[in-house]
């Protein structure tokens, strides 16, 4: 795996005045309960599978809470896993231009991160000295990036999710966050490392940050815990 960090991020980045004022669509507050301290353990399935599907209207995706987890180390890479067990999500994010009928938007920076099976985030609390289930690419001229991952675990407060950001020219302009649905959610949980915890007791529909906005912001996945998942995502943004 070949990881460049490149400096020291901000912990809590913000979105400037004129680029919340264009992209903007209204987003929520997060106050999650915090990750658990336990550990994963367990094996790593095989490779994801299958076709993938989501809402892909051409509007700007909606703006999200960076949250309170969010990396402090740039970690340029495509397999964000670091060893971490779960079953395998090949997660693709096309970036479009909603002022330019939904073109490509190439050589931007995505970033995502997430929890893992038991809830934690790296980088923060007991799991500091960590760097696992973040990175971050540049999108190619289709305006796609794709990171190897895990399914994301669940943590007290939060449906389950996974956080993304793109930044342009060393700016941010969307911070946003994706969903899964509930019968996968589910079935994942009730697997491998995600069993010991399983369910997660907080809904999309009871979710503060997707309340109002999961059918834009649901991803669907294809394939099984066994032979992993595959998703994708688009993100439009307007410059």
């Amino acid at each position: 795996m070949n990881t460049k960090r490149v400096g020291r991020r901000e912990v809590m980045r913000v979105i400037g005045a004129a680029g919340a004022a264009a992209l903007a669509f209204g987003c929520g507050g997060e106050t999650p309960t915090g990750p658990s301290a336990t550990t994963a353990t367990g094996t790593t399935g095989t490779t994801a599978t299958g076709a993938a599907g989501t809402s892909a209207a051409c509007a700007v995706t909606p703006t999200e809470t960076v949250g309170p987890y969010p990396s402090l180390v740039d970690l340029f890479r495509t397999d964000i896993r670091e060893g971490k067990s779960g079953v395998p999500l090949a997660l693709t994010v096309k970036v479009v231009n909603v002022n330019s009928g939904c073109a490509a938007v190439p050589s931007v920076n995505v970033e995502i991160w997430q929890c893992d099976a038991t809830g934690n985030y790296s980088q923060y609390g007991s799991q500091a000295a960590q760097t696992y289930l973040r990175g971050i690419q540049t999108t190619d001229a289709n305006g796609e990036v794709t990171f190897t991952t895990i399914y994301p675990g669940w943590y007290q407060g939060r449906a389950t999710h996974i956080h993304l950001e793109v930044t342009r020219n060393g700016a941010s302009v969307k911070a946003t966050q994706i969903a899964f649905p509930e019968s996968i959610n589910a079935t994942v949980y009730s697997s491998g490392v995600y069993a010991s915890r399983g369910a997660n007791p907080t809904s999309n529909a009871s979710d503060g940050i997707f309340a109002d906005s999961l059918s834009v912001e649901l991803v669907t996945p294809t394939g099984s815990p066994t032979s992993g998942y595959t998703a994708r995502c688009q993100i439009g943004i307007s410059v």
